[in-house]
C-alpha cells in the first residue's frame, strides 16, 4: 500500500467513526426525549440532520443502533470509574470515595445521558439488551464497592454488613440518577449529588469521612 493510499484509508476510517458517533449522540438526545419504545430511525435522522439511509448503512437496524448507543454509554462509564479508582491508590476509604463520586462526573452526569440510561433500565423493551451489554460491567463495579466496604468494616470494627452497605450505596447512586425523570424535579447539580453521596459515606463510616473528603 502506498503512503498516499494509506492516508486515504485513514481519512475514510476517521470519517466513518465520526459519522457513527454523530448518530450515537443524536440517538442519546432522542432517547432522552421519547424513550426506548417510541424512538424511530426517522427521529434520529432528523436529530442528526442526516438521511435514514445513512443510519441503516452504519447500523443495519434500529436494534443495532440502540445496542451501539448502550455500548458507548457503558464503555464510557466503565473506563471513567476504572481510571478514577486506579488514581485513588490502595487505601479502601480513598477508593470508595473516588468510586462513589465517579458517578457524578460532569461528562457522565448529564440530563440526556441519564435519560438514555433510564430508557434502557426502565422500559421492558430495553432491559434485555441492557443485561446483555452491562451485566458484567455492573457486577465488576459492585465487587469493587463491596471490597472497599469489607476492608473498612474489618479494619475499623464497624457494625455493618458489607454486602448490605454496598447495596445501599449503589441504590443511592441509582436513585440520584433516576431523579432526572421525576415529575416536577430537575437533575440535582453535580455538586449537590456529590454532597449527598458524601453524607451517606459519612453516615456509614464516620471515622473515615467528614464534611470534606480527606
Amino acid at each position: 500500500m502506498t503512503e498516499a493510499v494509506a492516508r486515504q484509508e485513514t481519512g475514510r476510517k476517521a470519517s466513518k467513526e465520526f459519522r457513527r458517533q454523530q448518530l450515537i449522540d443524536a440517538t442519546i438526545k432522542v432517547l432522552a426525549q421519547k424513550g426506548y419504545a417510541t424512538l424511530t430511525v426517522a427521529d434520529v435522522a432528523r436529530a442528526a440532520g442526516l438521511s435514514t439511509g445513512i443510519i441503516i448503512f452504519h447500523f443495519i437496524s434500529k436494534d443495532e443502533l440502540l445496542a451501539s448507543v448502550l455500548r458507548f454509554l457503558a464503555e464510557e462509564y466503565y473506563q471513567h470509574w476504572k481510571r478514577v479508582l486506579a488514581a485513588a491508590g490502595e487505601a479502601p476509604e480513598a477508593r470508595l470515595f473516588a468510586l462513589m463520586q465517579a458517578d457524578f462526573n460532569a461528562d457522565i452526569y448529564t440530563t440526556d445521558k441519564l435519560s438514555a440510561w433510564i430508557a434502557f433500565w426502565g422500559e421492558t423493551q430495553g432491559r434485555p439488551v441492557y443485561e446483555q451489554i452491562c451485566g458484567g460491567f455492573d457486577a465488576e463495579r459492585r465487587q469493587a464497592c463491596f471490597a472497599c466496604c469489607q476492608a473498612m468494616i474489618s479494619a475499623s470494627g464497624y457494625d455493618l454488613d458489607p454486602r448490605l452497605t454496598m447495596q445501599a450505596l449503589d441504590a443511592l447512586g441509582d436513585g440520584l440518577w433516576l431523579g432526572v425523570t421525576a415529575a416536577g424535579n430537575g437533575l440535582a447539580s453535580v455538586n449537590d449529588a456529590r454532597r449527598i453521596m458524601q453524607s451517606a459515606l459519612a453516615a456509614y463510616f464516620p471515622r473515615h469521612y467528614g464534611l470534606e473528603p480527606r
